[in-house]
């Protein structure tokens, strides 16, 4: 890994170290992570807190066999059903953010919201398609209208299986209705989740780690996917996009302004409000040549990023940023303090989630475009408040991002999807990985998600990231096809030259992890692998987890048949019994498992030895590093 120390981003450990030297009094989550160490107790999975008859704790290594909590549930029922509870947490964000997306694009449909439109008919079309909807003779909105109340109606659903579980290859599906997990209505499974945990319901490990399947298919095949299609239909096709990544993007000569989250509609309405000329006069108005857009984590509209989760504070630091936007995700809840030793003003943007201290503009897609220019106009008017203080970096890397299932289908030359199975047949490539998940402070953050894609790239296997792991891979350079294709072995230099894609795909936010269930999905329905998702030479790594949302994305992986690797410590260790059912039973069921590794020397081997296990099953040729069958 690099040796820059806390963080594995160069500009980042510069921030940091700046702030020991200059500005002592602020605190990162960096300081936070070293002063504040996890509960040994609660880290392995060994805390019940789900009655006022404890917290119930298990502190001895025999307690899996003899001891109980006070209203008798063994350590295995409780390490399960808070893993549960993780599970149904991380479907419970995506699901408020895809439902949001649905009404939104009804709204366009029936006239209601103006501001947005119908930008991606073939994508219309395609998912009218999926859901039996007619499409041709018809008028755009009137489709639009009835894709969204059909995928509303999937939140709620009583029986039957969401719409989009179609989407996946028979023989997967076959498996889920063997095991009782094909997901009903998202909203039904998450109820059900939080029911089954409750005191004096569900004891059974077999049975509450199998609900947390059901609840995490509930997301993967239904809401992220939803979320994805939808803001393709609004926002146009993704398409591969050249930007910057980086603390860099920051410019000291223009308004900054940073837009924090997963929802597409907010940036849309911030890009859109930046680029207006009226806008960009008033900047200059106050002395600014222009207005800068960045963003934490990425966007699929091409606006510049400065890196993951663990940036976010680091990013005040600099001192150029005048305004960051939240919307309802994945934000520091002391952004407002570091704030408060800057100049920056931050912003909260939902009734969901409020920051206390924060300046709140409530967004409305009914008037989004009035909303983002206020939220514009507030960072113009703070930039005279600069004080000049900061750490000011100039490095940033060039990045291409923006790569769906329809861009590699449709790619150079056509059929790509059947180029990328005959290359992983041949030899040329060794497999599939996805790099997904947050980068952690409690680790050399960002230094393992790069780790892990330098790695798997020189050992010939293609990646597919997203979110803060794409996020790391863009500001280590990672993310600039030519950088990538010098760091990648030779068949996969070769087979993607010959496809026409670089060696770590961009597809997308957090949610856009969904990406790489339909990826998957063509390469089973192509032919010459296998028939299913389970047992082709996949792997999933999160290599820095720490948030619920990944034991969410790792559970519908795994049940996807994916063997998935979270890098770090169990929150289940504690029960070899759960343990055991995590990796050896969900993989004779379904193809696909969950395990964690902390050593990311060991990660690395582990994702190539599942790799490597797969081919060996599915009789292709044995990988041999610049050897392939032609």
């Amino acid at each position: 890994m690099s040796d820059y120390g806390k963080s594995g981003y160069k500009s980042a450990e510069q921030i940091i170290q700046w702030g020991k030297s200059y500005c002592d009094w602020v605190e990162t989550c960096f300081d936070r992570a070293e002063k504040l160490k996890p509960c040994p107790t609660g880290a392995r999975g060994a805390c019940c807190k789900h009655c006022h008859m404890g917290p119930c704790r298990f502190v001895h290594s025999s307690e899996e066999r003899v001891e109980k909590g006070v209203c008798g549930a063994t350590l295995g029922t409780v390490a399960s059903r808070n893993f549960l509870r993780m599970a149904t947490a991380g479907a419970a964000a995506h699901a408020d953010q895809a439902r949001d997306m649905a009404f939104t694009l009804l709204g366009v449909a029936n006239g209601e919201i103006k501001d947005y439109g119908i930008s991606h008919v073939k994508k219309l079309q395609k998912i009218a398609e999926v859901l039996d909807i007619k499409f041709e003779g018809r008028a755009m909105n009137d489709v639009a209208g009835d894709v969204a109340e059909s995928l509303i109606n999937d939140f709620g659903r009583q029986k039957g299986v969401l719409s989009y579980i179609k989407r996946a290859p028979q023989k997967t599906r076959e498996r889920w209705e063997e095991w009782g997990i094909s997901p009903r209505g998202i909203d039904r499974e998450i109820t059900e989740a939080i029911f089954r945990t409750n005191v004096g319901v569900d004891h059974d490990p077999e049975s509450l780690l199998l609900d947390a399947l059901r609840v995490s298919l509930a997301d993967g095949w239904g809401s992220s996917m939803i979320s994805t299609d939808i803001a393709d239909i609004l926002f146009g096709a993704l398409q591969p996009v050249k930007t910057d990544s980086g603390f860099g993007i920051f410019k000291e000569d223009e308004v900054n302004l940073i837009v924090i989250g997963h929802e597409p509609t907010i940036a849309k309405a911030l890009s859109d409000a930046a680029s207006e000329s009226d806008m960009i006069e008033y900047a200059k108005s106050k002395g600014a040549n222009g207005i800068n857009l960045g963003s934490i984590y990425g966007s699929r509209l091409g606006i510049s990023s400065a890196g993951g989760f663990t940036n976010h504070e680091l990013c005040i630091m600099t001192g150029l940023i005048d305004a960051i936007t939240v919307d309802s995700e994945c934000t520091m809840p002391t952004l407002v303090e570091v704030a408060n030793s800057f100049h920056t003003k931050i912003i909260t943007t939902s009734k969901k989630a409020h920051l206390p201290g924060a300046l709140h503009i409530q967004f409305d897609v009914h008037r989004a475009k009035e909303t983002a220019r206020e939220m514009v106009m507030i960072a113009i008017d703070n930039y005279q408040n600069r004080t000049g203080t900061g750490e000011k970096v100039t490095e940033k890397n060039s990045m291409i991002e923006g790569f769906p299932q329809e861009y590699i289908e449709g790619g150079v030359p056509e059929g790509a999807l059947r180029l990328l199975n005959d290359a992983i047949r041949k030899g040329k490539i060794r497999g599939v990985a996805g790099l997904v998940g947050y980068d952690n402070p409690r680790v050399q953050a960002t230094g393992i998600h790069q780790y892990i894609a330098r790695e798997l790239i020189g050992d010939d296997v293609l990646v597919l990231s997203s979110g803060c792991a794409s996020a790391a891979c863009g500001v280590s350079g990672y993310l600039n096809p030519d950088t990538a294709l010098e760091k990648a072995g030779l068949g996969l230099r070769e087979a993607c030259r010959e496809i026409g894609i670089p060696p770590i795909l961009h597809l997308g936010s957090y949610v856009d992890s969904a990406r790489i269930l339909t990826i998957i999905s063509g390469m089973a329905d192509e032919g010459h692998l296998s028939d299913e998702i389970g047992g082709m030479p996949l792997v999933i790594v999160a290599p820095e987890w720490f948030a619920e949302k990944e034991i969410t994305l790792g559970c519908y992986f795994a049940a996807s048949g994916v063997p998935v690797i979270l890098g770090g410590t169990s929150p289940v260790e504690a029960s070899e019994e759960v343990m055991q059912i995590m990796t050896e039973r969900w993989f004779e069921r379904f193809k696909g498992s969950l395990s964690f590794e902390p050593d990311f020397e060991k990660m690395h081997t582990l994702a190539l030895d599942h790799i490597d296990k797969a081919r060996e099953e599915l009789k292709l040729r044995k990988y041999e590093y610049g050897k392939c069958d032609d």
